[in-house]
């Protein structure tokens, strides 16, 4: 005899005094780690013979697709209204709602980690995240299936068919009670063999053994299974549901620029309505497709990988290879690229925040890797990126261990949140709060998945009930992140003017964020020159586009020109700005005006001024530091 899952249909009526012994808790709570076993007795000596063991279910699970649909339209809901506040100009408010709405994604893609790891989850935990594999693109839809099956054919590969073959396969999905089903089913086994019970009907053969397959999921399988995914389509369809988000991203900014030209020709729309928009709209598209990357990097770093354990067709391990470090390429070049624009800013300007925020193509480019943080921290992208693929390749290359997995993940989740409390890097205190409390709950559900692998040896029914607090504290916690975007995406959409609920940033980077109205006070023309333009050249830039991918001007000689106008072409600008403080005042007095406070020079540092000019006001190096100085944590 072998231990096989049996196919019995009956009927038993269960006695009242063994009614009375089945708490009431068993009717309420959804997902029942709970077990069922029938023993059955030999009439003569009472001896057990037999077993059988079954889970018990009340048909109540937290597994909902309303519930996956729901929370996925909310994420999106928020990186909307972020874009379109933007382009309304209220780019502090689109900033905080961006940076919340991410990290509120990334919570969503941590939760869908916990449930692709090789670890024995109880029934309630599998279920509760299965809720957001959404956000890993694990997304069942029929003909992406059938597309995925036949591309793996076309390509030379073997198609699983352990979804189509379910009346010949039994599959269980590996959980807590599968060890205890084991080690019942083998003392089951032993007295089986003494006894009358011999043989069973079912059996395969002379050599009494089964004739049915047992097929055991966890991990990514479990999670393709649950989802009604094979095993076989798991990354395509991944990778598909990526693309498609691209394309539709793509399609809905171009929608939107014929929209907003087409309102505007036939004067239903005012001309300086998503102005900056409508004039950058090709960079703003790539800005927006390098948030894509950064947003589906998780994703892809899990799929990809684990794809290259499964090899599913040549093909498929091709595209897994190109995807993956095309995306690693893509971020690595933009990290660098704000370090570089970063530390040039301060050589220069003694404040990072100069160079980042005063260009808008560099900020419409780059400044999804930044914005988020305070302006020192503009390097923080950095560790945030290397904390996504470290866990990313747990996930997809230790599926044989979920203990090795476990231990990673606390690890893990634990030197990340200490980064976070030290260094504090995001914009401001609310900022700070939201992704602390983030990496908070991340870190505690590292330390629960640490105890779902009975590393502990812990009674079951502590392993069962830790499930059910894993689910409480996890829904409380994603209900108030939800709450906490919904409402800031409504105010930032609906309010006249949203910015007056965020305090300006230290770091003053909305001095330096430009605006393409016309100057027509008196402190606008101040603002374009500590910016560095004047009214005659306001579209001189910044960035170094000699060593840029993207290469915003189709003019070879456009950096070199903008470099020009930016190093010598504003003298003309300052004879009309109003001074601002005592050293201004003295300059104006004697018919000289002198450079913003944040070009001084101090201690040698080179300035775009010419050596003339800057002798003239080399003195005021002693003053108090500016506003711009002291935000940008220089003082």
């Amino acid at each position: 005899m072998q231990q096989a899952p049996l196919n019995i249909k009956s009927n038993t009526q269960v006695p009242a005094d063994a009614l009375r012994q089945i708490p009431g808790i068993t009717y309420t709570v959804p997902d029942l780690d709970a077990k069922v076993q029938v023993y059955f007795n030999l009439t003569s000596t009472g001896q057990s013979v037999a077993c059988v063991e079954a889970e018990l279910s009340n048909g109540k699970t937290v597994y909902q697709s309303a519930v996956g649909w729901s929370i996925a339209c909310v994420s999106g809901l928020a990186l909307l209204a972020s874009a379109v506040t933007a382009g309304l100009g209220h780019s502090n408010t689109a900033a905080h709602v961006a940076a919340n709405a991410m990290a509120l994604f990334g919570y969503f893609q941590a939760q869908a980690f916990i449930g692709m790891t090789a670890v024995s989850l109880p029934p309630i935990v599998s279920a509760w995240t299965q809720n957001f594999q959404w956000s890993m693109g694990i997304i069942r839809l029929g003909f992406l299936q059938e597309i995925a099956t036949w591309y793996q054919r076309a390509t030379g590969g073997t198609p699983s068919t352990v979804l189509s073959n379910l009346g010949q396969t039994s599959v269980q999905v590996q959980k807590r009670s599968i060890d205890a089903y084991s080690h019942a089913m083998e003392a089951a086994i032993s007295n089986l063999k003494r006894s009358v019970l011999g043989a069973r009907s079912n059996a395969g053969g002379p050599s009494n053994t089964d004739s049915s397959n047992t097929v055991i999921v966890k991990g990514i399988d479990r999670v393709g299974f649950r989802a009604g995914i094979e095993e076989s389509n798991i990354f395509m369809t991944g990778y598909m549901i990526f693309i498609a988000f691209v394309m539709f991203t793509i399609i809905g900014v171009l929608l939107f620029k014929g929209v907003c030209e087409l309102l505007t020709r036939a004067g239903r729309m005012k001309g300086d309505k998503f102005k900056d928009f409508r004039n950058g709209w090709t960079t703003v598209l790539k800005g927006i497709m390098f948030r894509i990357v950064l947003i589906g990097f998780p994703q892809m770093v899990v799929l990809c990988f684990w794809e290259f354990t499964q090899r599913d067709s040549g093909a498929i391990v091709v595209l897994a290879v190109f995807t993956i470090f095309a995306m690693l390429s893509i971020l690595a070049w933009a990290a660098s690229k704000v370090i570089r624009l970063a530390r040039r800013s301060i050589s220069m300007h003694k404040n990072p925040a100069y160079i980042l925020y005063s260009d808008p193509v560099s900020l419409n480019k780059w400044g999804f890797l930044y914005v988020q943080f305070k302006a020192t921290a503009y390097f923080w992208v950095v560790p945030a990126l290397i904390y996504i693929l470290i866990k990313g390749l747990f996930v997809a290359l230790v599926q044989s261990s979920g203990i090795i997995q476990a231990i990673a993940f606390v690890v893990i989740e634990a030197l990340y949140l200490i980064a976070v409390c030290v260094m504090r890097p995001y914009m401001d205190k609310k900022t700070n709060g939201f992704n602390i409390s983030i990496c908070v709950i991340n870190f505690l559900s590292s330390i629960f998945l640490l105890v779902f692998t009975e590393i502990f040896n812990q009674p079951g029914i502590v392993t069962g009930a830790m499930g059910v607090i894993f689910f409480v504290y996890n829904a409380a916690f994603s209900l108030i992140l939800l709450i906490i975007v919904l409402v800031a995406s409504i105010i930032a959409v609906f309010a006249k003017n949203p910015d007056t609920r965020y305090q300006p940033m230290r770091d003053d980077r909305g001095s330096f964020i430009k605006s393409n109205q016309n100057l027509n006070t008196e402190l606008d023309a101040l603002g374009a020159t500590a910016r560095g333009e004047s009214r005659h050249h306001k579209g001189a830039r910044i960035e170094d586009d000699d060593d840029s991918w993207s290469g915003a001007s189709g003019d070879p000689k456009h950096g070199l020109q903008g470099q020009t106008a930016y190093m010598g072409s504003h003298n003309n600008s300052y004879s009309d700005v109003p001074p601002r403080s005592p050293g201004f005042q003295s300059d104006a007095a004697s018919g000289r005006h002198a450079a913003p406070p944040s070009f001084q020079s101090r201690g040698g540092t080179a300035s775009p001024y010419d050596s003339s000019r800057n002798g003239s006001f080399r003195g005021q190096g002693n003053a108090a530091p500016s506003p711009w100085q002291r935000g940008a944590g220089y003082d």
